[in-house]
Protein backbone atom coordinates (compact mmCIF):
# COMPACT_ATOMS: atom_id res chain seq x y z
CA UNK A 1 0.00 0.00 0.00
CA UNK A 2 1.62 3.24 -0.98
CA UNK A 3 0.07 5.35 1.90
CA UNK A 4 0.94 4.01 5.10
CA UNK A 5 0.16 6.60 7.82
CA UNK A 6 -1.68 10.31 8.03
CA UNK A 7 0.83 11.83 9.98
CA UNK A 8 -0.87 15.11 10.48
CA UNK A 9 -3.49 17.71 9.79
CA UNK A 10 -2.79 21.35 8.50
CA UNK A 11 -5.50 24.30 9.05
CA UNK A 12 -4.97 27.22 7.73
CA UNK A 13 -5.48 30.46 9.89
CA UNK A 14 -5.56 33.99 9.41
CA UNK A 15 -5.00 34.94 12.93
CA UNK A 16 -2.35 32.45 14.17
CA UNK A 17 -1.90 34.19 17.74
CA UNK A 18 -5.96 33.84 17.73
CA UNK A 19 -6.31 30.27 16.79
CA UNK A 20 -3.77 29.13 19.60
CA UNK A 21 -5.50 30.66 21.99
CA UNK A 22 -8.71 29.24 21.07
CA UNK A 23 -7.04 25.81 21.09
CA UNK A 24 -4.81 26.19 24.23
CA UNK A 25 -7.61 28.02 26.48
CA UNK A 26 -10.46 26.50 24.68
CA UNK A 27 -9.76 23.27 24.24
CA UNK A 28 -7.04 22.73 26.98
CA UNK A 29 -4.46 21.70 24.03
CA UNK A 30 -0.61 22.30 24.78
CA UNK A 31 0.63 24.67 21.36
CA UNK A 32 3.96 23.84 20.14
CA UNK A 33 6.31 27.13 19.67
CA UNK A 34 5.56 29.05 16.43
CA UNK A 35 8.00 28.67 13.76
CA UNK A 36 8.71 31.17 10.83
CA UNK A 37 9.05 29.49 6.92
CA UNK A 38 9.74 31.64 3.53
CA UNK A 39 11.17 29.27 1.12
CA UNK A 40 10.56 29.71 -2.76
CA UNK A 41 10.84 25.66 -2.89
CA UNK A 42 8.40 25.02 0.57
CA UNK A 43 5.68 28.36 -1.20
CA UNK A 44 5.70 26.72 -4.99
CA UNK A 45 5.34 23.22 -3.55
CA UNK A 46 1.94 24.40 -2.19
CA UNK A 47 1.00 26.60 -5.09
CA UNK A 48 2.12 29.91 -3.65
CA UNK A 49 3.73 32.62 -4.61
CA UNK A 50 7.05 32.48 -3.90
CA UNK A 51 7.63 35.24 -1.10
CA UNK A 52 5.03 34.51 1.02
CA UNK A 53 6.37 33.76 4.81
CA UNK A 54 4.50 30.89 6.51
CA UNK A 55 3.92 31.41 10.22
CA UNK A 56 2.94 28.08 11.77
CA UNK A 57 2.74 26.18 15.11
CA UNK A 58 2.11 22.37 15.82
CA UNK A 59 -0.57 20.59 18.29
CA UNK A 60 1.47 17.16 19.27
CA UNK A 61 -0.24 14.35 19.90
CA UNK A 62 0.63 10.28 20.56
CA UNK A 63 0.86 9.52 16.47
CA UNK A 64 -0.31 12.58 15.11
CA UNK A 65 -0.53 16.01 14.93
CA UNK A 66 -2.31 19.16 14.05
CA UNK A 67 -0.36 21.83 12.56
CA UNK A 68 -1.75 25.73 12.51
CA UNK A 69 -0.40 27.97 9.64
CA UNK A 70 -1.15 31.60 9.03
CA UNK A 71 0.33 33.11 5.39
CA UNK A 72 1.48 36.73 4.59
CA UNK A 73 -0.20 37.32 2.38
CA UNK A 74 -3.31 36.18 3.27
CA UNK A 75 -5.89 34.63 0.82
CA UNK A 76 -9.42 35.01 1.46
CA UNK A 77 -11.19 34.64 4.77
CA UNK A 78 -14.04 30.90 5.22
CA UNK A 79 -16.97 31.60 3.06
CA UNK A 80 -20.06 32.70 4.52
CA UNK A 81 -22.78 31.01 4.15
CA UNK A 82 -21.57 27.63 5.64
CA UNK A 83 -23.09 24.37 6.15
CA UNK A 84 -22.32 20.37 6.90
CA UNK A 85 -22.27 19.63 3.50
CA UNK A 86 -20.37 22.52 1.72
CA UNK A 87 -18.34 21.41 -0.53
CA UNK A 88 -14.80 22.43 0.84
CA UNK A 89 -16.25 21.15 4.20
CA UNK A 90 -13.47 18.87 6.40
CA UNK A 91 -12.81 19.27 9.94
CA UNK A 92 -10.70 17.24 12.49
CA UNK A 93 -12.68 14.99 15.02
CA UNK A 94 -11.08 15.84 18.36
CA UNK A 95 -11.98 12.41 21.03
CA UNK A 96 -12.86 13.78 24.17
CA UNK A 97 -12.55 11.60 27.56
CA UNK A 98 -15.64 13.57 29.10
CA UNK A 99 -16.98 15.43 25.78
CA UNK A 100 -19.43 17.45 28.27
CA UNK A 101 -16.13 18.60 30.41
CA UNK A 102 -14.40 19.43 27.27
CA UNK A 103 -17.83 21.49 25.67
CA UNK A 104 -18.16 23.41 28.84
CA UNK A 105 -15.07 24.67 28.72
CA UNK A 106 -14.69 25.42 25.03
CA UNK A 107 -18.43 27.27 25.82
CA UNK A 108 -16.31 30.14 27.56
CA UNK A 109 -14.56 30.70 24.40
CA UNK A 110 -17.59 31.17 22.79
CA UNK A 111 -17.77 28.95 19.73
CA UNK A 112 -20.16 28.70 17.09
CA UNK A 113 -22.36 25.69 17.62
CA UNK A 114 -23.35 23.64 14.54
CA UNK A 115 -24.58 20.69 16.65
CA UNK A 116 -28.24 21.30 18.25
CA UNK A 117 -29.04 20.91 21.69
CA UNK A 118 -25.69 19.72 22.92
CA UNK A 119 -23.84 16.33 21.91
CA UNK A 120 -25.99 13.68 20.56
CA UNK A 121 -25.54 9.74 21.34
CA UNK A 122 -25.77 8.84 17.61
CA UNK A 123 -27.58 5.45 16.49
CA UNK A 124 -26.28 1.95 17.28
CA UNK A 125 -25.27 1.25 13.41
CA UNK A 126 -22.43 4.21 14.05
CA UNK A 127 -21.06 2.72 17.63
CA UNK A 128 -23.53 4.77 20.00
CA UNK A 129 -20.55 8.14 20.04
CA UNK A 130 -21.37 10.96 21.36
CA UNK A 131 -20.70 13.40 19.27
CA UNK A 132 -20.77 17.79 18.82
CA UNK A 133 -19.64 20.12 15.96
CA UNK A 134 -18.67 23.58 16.32
CA UNK A 135 -16.72 25.87 14.58
CA UNK A 136 -13.51 28.20 15.71
CA UNK A 137 -13.61 31.98 15.68
CA UNK A 138 -12.71 31.56 11.90
CA UNK A 139 -14.96 29.09 10.65
CA UNK A 140 -13.34 26.11 10.88
CA UNK A 141 -15.64 23.07 11.50
CA UNK A 142 -14.56 20.64 14.23
CA UNK A 143 -16.09 18.01 16.12
CA UNK A 144 -16.21 16.25 19.55
CA UNK A 145 -16.58 12.96 19.97
CA UNK A 146 -16.61 10.44 22.82
CA UNK A 147 -16.30 6.73 22.34
CA UNK A 148 -18.51 4.00 24.80
CA UNK A 149 -16.57 1.15 25.95
CA UNK A 150 -15.65 -1.40 23.27
CA UNK A 151 -16.16 1.16 20.49
CA UNK A 152 -13.23 2.71 18.01
CA UNK A 153 -9.43 2.34 18.39
CA UNK A 154 -8.46 0.91 21.98
CA UNK A 155 -6.13 3.49 22.82
CA UNK A 156 -9.35 5.99 23.07
CA UNK A 157 -10.57 4.19 26.06
CA UNK A 158 -7.20 5.48 28.35
CA UNK A 159 -6.18 9.05 29.33
CA UNK A 160 -8.09 12.02 31.18
CA UNK A 161 -11.20 14.01 30.44
CA UNK A 162 -9.70 16.28 28.30
CA UNK A 163 -8.78 15.87 24.63
CA UNK A 164 -6.56 12.64 23.37
CA UNK A 165 -6.05 13.28 20.28
CA UNK A 166 -7.84 13.06 16.90
CA UNK A 167 -9.43 10.03 15.78
CA UNK A 168 -9.99 11.42 12.00
CA UNK A 169 -10.50 14.31 9.59
CA UNK A 170 -13.82 14.32 7.73
CA UNK A 171 -14.07 15.47 4.01
CA UNK A 172 -17.77 15.90 2.21
CA UNK A 173 -17.36 14.75 -1.27
CA UNK A 174 -19.95 14.71 -4.50
CA UNK A 175 -19.38 11.23 -6.04
CA UNK A 176 -18.76 8.66 -3.26
CA UNK A 177 -17.35 6.26 -5.94
CA UNK A 178 -15.36 8.75 -7.95
CA UNK A 179 -13.66 9.38 -4.53
CA UNK A 180 -13.42 5.92 -3.59
CA UNK A 181 -11.52 5.25 -6.79
CA UNK A 182 -9.53 7.53 -6.20
CA UNK A 183 -8.65 7.42 -2.02
CA UNK A 184 -8.57 3.57 -2.43
CA UNK A 185 -7.30 2.16 -6.26
CA UNK A 186 -4.65 5.01 -6.51
CA UNK A 187 -3.80 6.16 -2.52
CA UNK A 188 -3.77 2.25 -1.50
CA UNK A 189 -6.13 3.12 1.17
CA UNK A 190 -8.78 0.19 2.30
CA UNK A 191 -11.96 0.63 3.61
CA UNK A 192 -12.23 0.39 7.35
CA UNK A 193 -15.86 0.67 7.81
CA UNK A 194 -19.34 2.04 6.58
CA UNK A 195 -22.83 3.04 7.65
CA UNK A 196 -25.84 5.02 6.08
CA UNK A 197 -26.43 8.17 8.70
CA UNK A 198 -30.31 9.73 8.91
CA UNK A 199 -32.95 10.73 11.45
CA UNK A 200 -32.84 12.87 13.84
CA UNK A 201 -29.70 12.57 15.97
CA UNK A 202 -27.97 13.41 12.31
CA UNK A 203 -30.01 16.54 11.70
CA UNK A 204 -29.10 17.51 15.01
CA UNK A 205 -25.06 16.60 14.70
CA UNK A 206 -24.99 18.20 11.64
CA UNK A 207 -28.14 21.51 11.82
CA UNK A 208 -29.65 20.00 8.75
CA UNK A 209 -33.23 18.79 7.48
CA UNK A 210 -33.52 15.29 6.41
CA UNK A 211 -29.82 14.03 5.89
CA UNK A 212 -29.15 11.06 4.91
CA UNK A 213 -25.70 10.64 4.56
CA UNK A 214 -22.79 7.55 3.52
CA UNK A 215 -19.78 7.75 6.17
CA UNK A 216 -17.15 5.77 4.92
CA UNK A 217 -14.13 5.03 6.85
CA UNK A 218 -11.09 4.86 5.16
CA UNK A 219 -7.53 3.56 6.39
CA UNK A 220 -3.81 4.71 5.24
CA UNK A 221 -1.94 0.99 5.68
CA UNK A 222 -2.71 -0.85 9.10
CA UNK A 223 -3.09 2.41 11.02
CA UNK A 224 -6.82 2.31 12.22
CA UNK A 225 -6.11 6.09 13.60
CA UNK A 226 -5.76 8.99 12.57
CA UNK A 227 -8.05 7.86 9.35
CA UNK A 228 -9.80 9.87 6.95
CA UNK A 229 -13.84 9.49 6.23
CA UNK A 230 -16.00 10.57 3.38
CA UNK A 231 -18.87 11.88 4.09
CA UNK A 232 -21.53 11.92 0.87
CA UNK A 233 -24.52 13.61 1.37
CA UNK A 234 -27.29 11.95 -0.23
CA UNK A 235 -29.78 14.45 1.27
CA UNK A 236 -29.52 17.13 1.51
CA UNK A 237 -26.86 17.93 -1.41
CA UNK A 238 -24.54 19.73 -1.50
CA UNK A 239 -23.97 23.02 -3.19
CA UNK A 240 -22.74 23.82 -6.72
CA UNK A 241 -19.17 22.81 -6.97
CA UNK A 242 -16.60 25.53 -6.27
CA UNK A 243 -13.05 26.41 -7.03
CA UNK A 244 -10.96 25.07 -4.05
CA UNK A 245 -9.45 26.68 -1.76
CA UNK A 246 -5.60 27.82 -2.18
CA UNK A 247 -3.21 26.84 0.27
CA UNK A 248 -3.40 30.43 2.05
CA UNK A 249 -7.23 30.45 1.94
CA UNK A 250 -8.87 30.39 5.70
CA UNK A 251 -11.00 27.53 3.93
CA UNK A 252 -7.76 24.93 2.78
CA UNK A 253 -7.45 22.19 4.97
CA UNK A 254 -4.18 20.17 3.99
CA UNK A 255 -4.04 15.79 5.01
CA UNK A 256 -0.42 14.95 5.01
CA UNK A 257 0.10 11.58 4.49
CA UNK A 258 3.72 8.89 4.75
CA UNK A 259 3.93 7.17 1.94
CA UNK A 260 6.01 3.90 0.70
CA UNK A 261 6.89 4.15 -3.08
CA UNK A 262 6.63 7.84 -3.60
CA UNK A 263 7.72 8.28 -6.87
CA UNK A 264 5.93 5.05 -8.33
CA UNK A 265 3.08 6.55 -6.77
CA UNK A 266 3.62 10.32 -8.45
CA UNK A 267 3.72 8.36 -11.66
CA UNK A 268 1.02 6.10 -11.16
CA UNK A 269 -0.98 9.43 -10.27
CA UNK A 270 0.38 11.63 -13.29
CA UNK A 271 -1.22 8.62 -15.67
CA UNK A 272 -4.46 8.83 -13.86
CA UNK A 273 -4.57 12.60 -14.74
CA UNK A 274 -4.64 13.21 -11.40
CA UNK A 275 -4.54 17.43 -10.29
CA UNK A 276 -1.20 18.73 -8.61
CA UNK A 277 -0.60 20.86 -7.13
CA UNK A 278 3.10 20.84 -6.82
CA UNK A 279 5.67 20.46 -10.04
CA UNK A 280 5.42 16.60 -9.58
CA UNK A 281 7.79 14.94 -7.32
CA UNK A 282 9.69 18.12 -5.41
CA UNK A 283 12.57 17.89 -3.24
CA UNK A 284 11.75 18.98 0.14
CA UNK A 285 14.61 18.84 2.41
CA UNK A 286 17.75 16.79 2.96
CA UNK A 287 16.30 13.22 1.97
CA UNK A 288 12.77 14.19 1.69
CA UNK A 289 10.50 14.33 -1.00
CA UNK A 290 6.57 15.44 -1.68
CA UNK A 291 3.82 15.50 -3.69
CA UNK A 292 1.17 18.04 -3.70
CA UNK A 293 -2.23 16.92 -5.27
CA UNK A 294 -5.86 17.68 -5.06
CA UNK A 295 -8.62 14.72 -4.92
CA UNK A 296 -11.79 14.79 -7.00
CA UNK A 297 -13.24 17.62 -5.19
CA UNK A 298 -10.03 19.70 -4.73
CA UNK A 299 -9.11 18.65 -1.12
CA UNK A 300 -5.28 18.99 -0.87
CA UNK A 301 -3.23 15.89 -0.16
CA UNK A 302 0.42 15.81 0.78
CA UNK A 303 2.55 12.91 0.10
CA UNK A 304 5.69 12.81 1.66
CA UNK A 305 8.77 9.65 1.23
Amino acid sequence: MPVISLERVVITVADLDGAIAFFHDGLGLTVGPVRSVKDAGWNGFLGLDAETHMLAADIQFDGEALTLAAFNPTGAPYPRPRASNDPWFEHVALVAGDIEAVWSRLEESNPESVTVGGPVVLPPNTGRVTAFKFRDTEGHPLELISFPDGVGDPRWQKGGPGIRGFDHTAIVVADLDRSLAFYTELLGMRVGGRSVNQGPEQDHLDDLSGCLVDVVALQPGDQQTPHLELLYYRQPPESDPVPPPQANDVASVRQVYRVEGLEALVDSLKSAGVTFVSEGLVALAENEHGAAVRDPDGHMVVLLD
